[in-house]
């Protein structure tokens, strides 16, 4: 699926296409979101309540990577070091972990910008760590990250968008990438467009 959609409009879709690929036989139902604005309960308004919903492990690390630099600026093997640490216990602890790890954290003084940056970043792992448990999710050979469907977005959407010398309004936007991801998908759903579309 691809194209400009509001929230409840792309919920309605999604809920069709995932009929049509026997969603409703598996189990369990699982989904991966990043924790956007309006997405903490799109999974389980549109599928199932007892839906597992789980945070992008990447975006949760990409909350520690900031803090780590806040809190080791001029020194990148310390950065690594310590992120290295945290996401270690993220992925082997889950988010009760993480946040126990950091709350025993000692800030330097006087550095605001530091302390700026810690409570965004506790405030945001608090809030998720519910969706955090990364452990149980990995031991039952889930997936923890969102990234091959970020890498479809760039190639069933982003390469035929940003071919040299194009511009694209909404409308033309919106009508070319239902068409893309169809054209990506299996070759029976490609066939069957075209033969619904001439007859």
């Amino acid at each position: 699926m691809a194209g400009l959609y509001d929230l409840d409009e792309w919920g309605l879709q999604l809920r069709r296409q995932a009929g049509q690929v026997g969603l409703n036989q598996a189990e369990p139902w699982i989904g991966i979101t990043d924790g956007g604005n309006g997405l903490e309960n799109f999974p389980t308004k549109n599928f199932a309540r007892d839906l597992v919903v789980i945070l992008d492990f990447g975006h949760a690390a990409g909350y520690l990577a900031d803090l780590a630099k806040a809190l080791t600026p001029p020194d990148e093997a310390a950065l690594e070091q310590t992120l290295a640490g945290w996401c270690h216990t993220l992925k082997h602890h889950g988010g009760q972990g993480i946040v126990a790890a950091l709350e025993k954290l000692r800030l330097p003084p006087r550095k605001p910008a530091v302390r700026e940056q810690y409570d965004t970043t506790i405030n945001y792992l608090r809030s998720h760590q519910h969706r955090m448990d990364y452990p149980t999710y990995l031991a039952n050979g889930w997936f923890i990250g969102s990234g091959s469907v970020e890498s479809a977005c760039k190639t069933v959407v982003g390469q035929r968008l940003k071919l040299a010398g194009l511009r694209w309004g909404e409308e033309g936007t919106d009508e070319m990438c239902p068409r893309r991801a169809l054209f990506k998908s299996e070759a029976t759903p490609w066939a069957g467009f075209w033969t619904r579309s001439v007859n």
